[in-house]
């Protein structure tokens, strides 16, 4: 399948690496801060256009402080499986090859700025999961 024009300029124009599962632990081990686009399908999730644009700017805000990659549409589940994501688009970030944060869909830009910036300063932590919804069972006791 070929990408979007928007999503296929990430990395034919701007020259971001496409990330699959040859090259994910390469990039997630790298030093320093990372963030993967997760787009999805752009028919079903539009938003992921929006975002195909964003990125590059957010880049640009944050010169030198953060490396970017583009996950594969074949890389989307493991990445869903491994990081709990939810909603595309995802943008996953990571540092040295931990956990940081996600900032799903599109936001305002200065949302955008705002979360950035917490999380390049923030602690690294564990990534939630999507499982299954596990509550109390219903007591009995009154």
């Amino acid at each position: 399948m070929t990408p979007h024009p928007l999503i296929a300029r990430l990395t034919q124009v701007l020259g971001l690496p496409g990330l699959d599962a040859a090259n994910l632990e390469a990039f997630l081990e790298a030093p320093g801060d990372g963030v993967i686009f997760c787009g999805g399908d752009p028919v079903q999730h539009p938003e992921c256009l929006d975002v195909a644009v964003v990125l590059p700017e957010l880049l640009r805000a944050f010169p030198g402080r953060l490396r970017a990659g583009i996950a594969g549409r074949e890389l989307e589940p493991a990445l869903q499986a491994r990081y709990g994501l939810s909603r595309w688009p995802s943008l996953i970030f990571v540092r040295a090859g931990d956990y940081v944060g996600t900032l799903p869909g599109i936001l305002d830009w200065s949302v955008y700025l705002t979360r950035v910036q917490g999380l390049l300063a923030g602690p690294t932590c564990r990534p939630p999961s999507i499982g299954i919804a596990v509550g109390a069972p219903a007591s009995t006791c009154h």
